[in-house]
């Protein structure tokens, strides 16, 4: 009884959305925006010698074009996200107060407001070059001000307004019915978080987590189901493997090597979400959005008309250009002086760790056993590769450059690719995201895809080498 009743309910659903949505305005509205956001996001190209998207193509060329004043631009901002929150605190001024977005991104607790304060601190040291070189040096707040804060300026600065093409126009929806009976058996996942892992895929993982993030702050995804895409398919891009590749001496394997990272990242995103502590994560919308959606189609209904539906009915409740290009901007100023000031902050730490203390050489004594046992040549100079990408993807590959095997170069750059959780970039997005997840939880599954990636990719470079 209680499935007929069911069954009628969504029947009605499909005949109300059907009803609202079919109008040629609602059809262009859907059509023109996301086919805009699919060229854009999920269509590779090759730039510069290399594969990206047309996102990517816009990002590199204002980077470029930026490149000698960038640094000193984000440390502009990183200054200004620091003082205005004192300033909000201390006098509480009506422009910040009285609108809830600026409140929202001023008016914070005191561990935001340390963590800007620490990311304008360092940004002006090391563009100064004043201060202890712990900080300055180029493998710590050199690589953070200089390397990574002006790639996810010019990155986040396009993805964040041109993001609503992908997500408010209905093509999240229509994918998302269209792949449901995929994604949902393999990875436990609704069928739109295929558009996630091909933006991340296409171009960055960073683009990846930021759709995710919103998606989930708007109701789309669940907590658990949040938590499962942005550990497992913010998947680096085709570009940055090629990087990493390339300056471990391999560029000559690489497309077996990329098959090798796809490969394990598919195994460890099979396997992840089935044990603690993506498990165990509550299946529950986040309590101030609710649920905004179901992919479950109604009995009778092709899944290809379901979808159309449901994305026709998505794309009549857009509002104007306006307010979406208004989401857009909004976007891009959380992200510029919330987030980069907290991966200034909490990137250059990692760094620190990583490069001046032997934390990671302790912690990966355990392993060199492991790697003799299989068969890894010069394990003990590998051993702590296998553990500081925790701290930044691109670190493994600065160890693995100096080691002579051709084989343990493989197995080291492949597995830093599928690791996924980085905290000078990755790690920092979920921190600062409302995703549920911990810092704690996050090395438990760093140390979980390690430990599933690691044999796939050694038996493969067994093979190859």
């Amino acid at each position: 009884m209680v499935v007929k009743q069911d069954a009628a309910i969504r029947e009605r659903q499909w005949q109300d959305q059907s009803e609202a949505s079919r109008s040629l305005s609602n059809y262009l509205w859907f059509i023109i925006p996301s086919l805009l956001g699919v060229l854009l996001f999920l269509v590779p190209i090759s730039y510069g010698g290399k594969i990206t998207i047309g996102v990517g193509v816009m990002a590199e060329s204002v980077q470029a074009f930026l490149e000698p004043v960038l640094p000193w631009l984000m440390t502009g901002i990183l200054v200004i996200s620091a003082v205005l929150p004192l300033v909000a605190k201390a006098f509480q001024p009506g422009m910040i107060m009285k609108s809830p977005f600026m409140k929202q991104l001023f008016y914070v607790n005191t561990f935001w407001m340390i963590t800007r304060i620490a990311g304008a601190v360092f940004a002006l040291m090391t563009i100064l070059g004043i201060g202890p070189s712990i900080v300055t040096s180029e493998v710590t707040g050199g690589t953070m001000l200089f390397s990574l804060v002006p790639v996810l300026a010019a990155w986040f600065l396009f993805a964040g307004l041109l993001m609503p093409l992908l997500m408010e126009f209905g093509l999240m929806d229509f994918i998302g019915t269209m792949l449901r009976n995929v994604m949902r058996p393999l990875f436990k996942l609704p069928g739109r978080s295929s558009v996630d892992a091909l933006a991340s895929w296409m171009g960055a993982g960073t683009v990846g987590v930021l759709i995710t993030t919103k998606q989930y702050e708007e109701g789309y995804y669940t907590k658990r189901e949040a938590a499962i895409i942005a550990t497992n398919f913010s998947i680096n891009s085709i570009a940055f493997s090629l990087v990493v590749v390339s300056f471990i001496g391999l560029e000559e394997y690489f497309v077996p090597f990329y098959a090798t990272v796809v490969l394990a990242g598919l195994t460890a995103a099979f396997i992840c979400p089935r044990i603690p502590p993506l498990s165990k994560k509550e299946d529950t919308y986040d309590e101030e959005a609710g649920m905004k959606i179901s992919e479950e189609t109604p009995e009778g209904i092709s899944n290809m008309k379901w979808g159309l539906e449901k994305a026709l009915a998505k794309s009549s409740e857009v509002k104007g250009v306006r307010n979406v290009a208004k989401q857009g901007v909004h976007t891009v100023l959380d992200i510029y002086f919330a987030l980069i000031p907290l991966v200034m902050a909490l990137g250059t730490l990692a760094l620190i760790v990583a490069e001046f203390t032997p934390f990671f050489e302790y912690l990966s004594m355990p392993i060199v056993p492991l790697l003799q046992l299989m068969q890894i040549p010069e394990a003990a100079q590998a051993a702590p590769a296998m553990l500081v990408g925790f701290a930044d993807m691109f670190l493994p590959a600065v160890i693995g450059a100096g080691i002579e095997s051709e084989l343990t170069r493989f197995v080291i750059a492949a597995v830093s690719l599928t690791q996924l959780i980085y905290m000078s970039e990755i790690g920092i997005l979920l921190v600062k995201s409302k995703i549920p997840v911990t810092v704690w939880e996050l090395a438990v599954i760093f140390l979980q895809r390690t430990v599933i990636t690691l044999p796939i990719i050694v038996i493969i470079a067994h093979i190859i080498f």
